[in-house]
């Protein structure tokens, strides 16, 4: 009993000699944050006055709460200086002194200078919540256009650009297909898997290599015809071979296969062209000795030789077969240049002073006498109107301006981009 006794005792006065040494400490600190202070070092006077106050249970002494007061003014901390002002007026007891009022009239001062920050915290609060919030209504209205805008969306892997006339072939999976610069679909991609669109006509085959059905559309009148089967040119012809450009004149040139024949096509007026003036065509080529013979089975002969003539492809080009159906190549009747078949594999349609020709290399334009050209460039067909494609991860949309403003259309419905549709439909701060 006795040895607990002064073990107590001897941790009573452990504790308080500790707290003694404390306070003589913070005394020291309090010491050096005053001369720091007035000296004006307002900074170290307030590092020096909060370790004091580390080492101090509470604030005891009015002059110690009146120099954290003027401390915390001084640096503009008001809250904290108007604490350290109210442990001065529990304090102070003589309400009489001058410094007493002059506490007083500071306090005064930091009560209005707190309201003013308050206020402005306040003011500053509301913008940070009205910004939030628009930010929210923003982001929500941002969702919303994203959903609608999807029903603008066309789900294709490629779209060609638009012709003169707003119409462009777009693909889908293996097939093409037609639409106008609204996305409305002229014709479904569900048949014909390739396309040649030029001059203002697109031929749509049923396969890319020796098609057997062949859709012809006029872009400018917006419609469309289907060929005629092939076998009703030839007989023997079992598909139309290599098909070239439509040209602007409405001509398309086809190589069917088991054929001496090229095939001349005016989708213009939807038929057939036959060569009907072969021996008045024979007969001038012989006289200008483009020819050295012509017989009744529509041969000619030249450099002692005999080929079938094949048609006309306009601008006095003529295709010479090989009796086993095989190309042996073109007479130019300007100059009677010879184009061999190796060089020249296949001729389009003559028209504006060129024509297409293919070969191992590609694609080249040439004129009357097979003299290589630059490449016709489609300019009077390039199109002009305001509809304009963009392309996305998982298909296009069509932009359009209408009235000085951008739109999403597809046919007859349209959607504001999305900054006009934001601007639409501003946030609104509701009143309190």
């Amino acid at each position: 009993m006795k040895k607990s006794l002064l073990i107590m005792c001897m941790m009573c006065s452990f504790v308080y000699a500790n707290a003694q040494t404390n306070e003589e400490i913070a005394g020291v600190y309090i010491s050096k944050s005053k001369d720091n202070f007035n000296n004006s070092k307002i900074v170290e006077a307030q590092t020096d006055f909060n370790k004091a106050m580390k080492l101090l249970d509470t604030i005891k002494s009015a002059s110690v709460a009146k120099l954290g007061t003027l401390i915390e003014f001084g640096l503009k901390n008001y809250k904290k200086s108007r604490s350290y002002a109210k442990q001065y007026f529990l304090l102070e007891k003589n309400k009489k002194t001058s410094e007493y009022q002059q506490l007083l009239e500071l306090y005064v001062t930091l009560q209005e200078f707190i309201e003013k920050e308050d206020l402005a915290f306040l003011e500053k609060e509301k913008l940070r919540i009205a910004q939030e919030n628009a930010k929210q209504w923003n982001d929500s209205l941002k969702t919303v256009w994203e959903d609608q805008s999807a029903d603008f969306l066309l789900g294709y892997s490629h779209i060609a650009p638009f012709d003169n006339n707003g119409v462009a072939v777009f693909q889908q999976g293996e097939f093409f297909g037609l639409i106008d610069d609204k996305g409305t679909v002229l014709l479904s991609a569900d048949v014909y898997k390739d396309a040649r669109a030029y001059e203002g006509y697109v031929l749509l085959m049923n396969q890319k290599n020796n098609p057997t059905q062949l859709y012809a559309y006029n872009t400018a009148q917006k419609e469309g015809l289907l060929l005629p089967d092939i076998n009703g040119f030839n007989p023997l012809s079992t598909n139309y071979g290599t098909v070239m450009l439509p040209r602007g004149n409405g001509k398309v040139i086809a190589y069917p296969n088991n054929s001496l024949k090229v095939m001349v096509f005016n989708l213009a007026e939807n038929k057939l062209e036959p060569f009907t003036n072969e021996k008045n065509i024979f007969k001038e080529l012989k006289r200008t000795d483009k020819i050295e013979k012509y017989n009744s089975d529509g041969q000619v002969r030249i450099g002692g030789e005999w080929y079938h003539f094949g048609g006309h492809l306009g601008g006095g080009i003529y295709p010479l077969f090989n009796d086993d159906y095989s190309m042996f190549g073109y007479l130019c009747g300007i100059d009677g240049k010879v184009l061999a078949a190796d060089q020249y594999n296949h001729i389009g349609a003559f028209y504006n002073e060129s024509a297409e020709v293919t070969n191992a290399e590609g694609t080249k334009w040439i004129n009357q006498n097979g003299t290589e050209i630059e490449a016709k460039i489609n300019q009077e067909f390039t199109y002009s109107g305001s509809s304009k494609l963009v392309k996305l991860e998982n298909g296009y949309q069509i932009q359009t301006e209408i009235d000085g403003k951008k739109y999403l259309i597809l046919g007859d419905k349209k959607l504001v981009l999305l900054d006009d549709f934001i601007k639409e439909n501003p946030y609104v701060v509701k009143q309190e």
